[in-house]
């Protein structure tokens, strides 16, 4: 079965054009213009059950905007959604109870009280028996370590302890699918194989689906066995990390560190033969040798070996993920015949300059920034003119939380389906 089910998904925002000086800003309040942005595409991609997602793009692609029409804040312009078996913005109340989301630059915890208490507020909110509650949050706090920080405010807490105690609150009431939005930006190392530990054994004990989106691509790396590229608002790959790379590559440096100085004429004669491999001197006892991926790697390495009496370590890299994505946002595109473009010739050229392959015709990729002016709420009955305080993320609709009335908070508060915006302007 299924959990993401997305068909040629497109979403288009109406930007405020301001005009300059005092006279422009007369003629704005009686006569507003405005731009059209495209934010995605005619989208399509299907994930099932089960599997770790990674969703990356340059910023301004049409991640975040994704995100947020997947769980149920943005409604589409047009395009088929189905996720978890619902249509995220017309189901709000039944869809949100089986998925959880984690935006790293948001909070779903209330800023001024303990944290135990917005786990507590979170279980009515969701309808959690307590029984299964407790059970669950037991397991979580000891997974993580939260045990200390549960009687703590949430601003008292730093970056690294707040973000595993909104995994924590995104996991509660135990969810199928769950849409992780930069949930590593800012984190100290340790933290995040703490995080990226976690999350691959709750997939892989509960098999819970994870969409994951983030700019580091060790993220990727550690938990996704398949990424989706956007670009311009449009999947420009889909498929697995290794293919990515594979294509992509240009080759592999083997660096060699001497006993004594080597000569760099000895050692091309030592290669001669061998199409495309080149050896350049790094200091007076280290060389690397470049190898295409035409060139067998334990042939070059026998004849160096053979020919080298006195070799004291050897190091093999591989082409670093990290470059191969920049190029492709550089090229616009992850086909093969863009990654063949960029990849050097057989007598070790520099590669030929690749030209974008999005069309003249295709639309700028910033997406709008959020406006001061208060944005309307679809409702189950259609939109709403009257205007609505931002509820919390992933609350049902009809919650006791969600129409409480609280003062806002220091920290921006996520409305995950509890009331979607057609109008929202994301940031990616």
């Amino acid at each position: 079965m299924l959990a993401i089910d997305v068909q040629d998904l497109r979403k288009q925002f109406q930007v405020q054009k301001n005009r300059e000086g005092l006279g422009g800003a007369l003629k704005d309040l009686f006569k507003r213009e405005y731009n059209q942005i495209t934010a995605v595409k005619d989208i399509s991609f299907r994930i099932p059950q089960g599997e770790i997602c990674g969703y990356i793009g340059e910023n301004g692609a049409g991640k975040s905007t994704t995100i947020k029409m997947l769980t149920g804040i943005l409604v589409p312009t047009s395009g088929h959604l189905m996720v978890n078996g619902f249509v995220p913005y017309k189901d709000r109340e039944k869809f949100v109870r089986g998925i959880g989301v984690v935006f790293g630059q948001r909070s779903q915890l209330w800023w001024d009280i303990g944290v135990i208490e917005s786990f507590r507020l979170l279980r009515k909110v969701y309808r959690v028996p307590e029984p299964e509650f407790r059970e669950r949050l037991d397991e979580l706090v000891e997974r993580l370590q939260l045990g200390e920080l549960l009687n703590r405010p949430v601003r008292k807490l730093s970056l690294g302890q707040r973000m595993r105690c909104e995994l924590v609150a995104s996991l509660l009431h135990n969810p199928s699918i769950l849409f992780l939005d930069e949930p590593t930006i800012g984190l100290d190392i340790v933290v995040k194989t703490e995080i990226r530990e976690f999350l691959k054994k709750i997939n892989r004990e509960q098999g819970t689906t994870i969409l994951l989106t983030t700019h580091d691509l060790q993220d990727i790396e550690a938990l996704c066995s398949r990424v989706i590229m956007l670009d311009d608002g449009r999947v420009i790959y889909d498929g697995g990390l290794d293919e990515l790379k594979a294509r992509w590559s240009k080759g592999r440096e083997l660096q060699f560190q001497f006993g004594d100085q080597p000569s760099l004429d000895a050692l091309r004669r030592l290669t001669e033969g061998l199409g495309g491999v080149e050896w350049s001197i790094d200091n007076e006892l280290t060389a690397t040798m470049w190898l295409p991926h035409a060139v067998n790697v334990s042939e070059a390495l026998a004849r160096v070996v053979g020919g080298s009496s006195d070799i004291r370590d050897i190091k093999i890299m591989e082409t670093n993920t990290d470059e191969i994505v920049r190029e492709i946002y550089s090229s616009g595109s992850a086909s093969t015949e863009a990654a063949a473009m960029l990849k050097p010739d057989a007598d070790g050229g520099s590669p030929d300059a690749v030209e974008p392959l999005v069309g003249p015709s295709a639309e700028p990729s910033v997406e709008p920034s959020a406006g001061p002016s208060v944005e309307p709420l679809v409702g189950p009955s259609g939109p709403s003119s009257e205007p609505s305080a931002e509820p919390s993320a992933g609350l049902p609709a009809d919650s006791p939380a969600a129409s409480s009335g609280r003062p806002a908070q220091q920290q921006e508060r996520i409305p995950v389906g509890a009331g979607a915006s057609s109008e929202k302007e994301p940031k990616s």
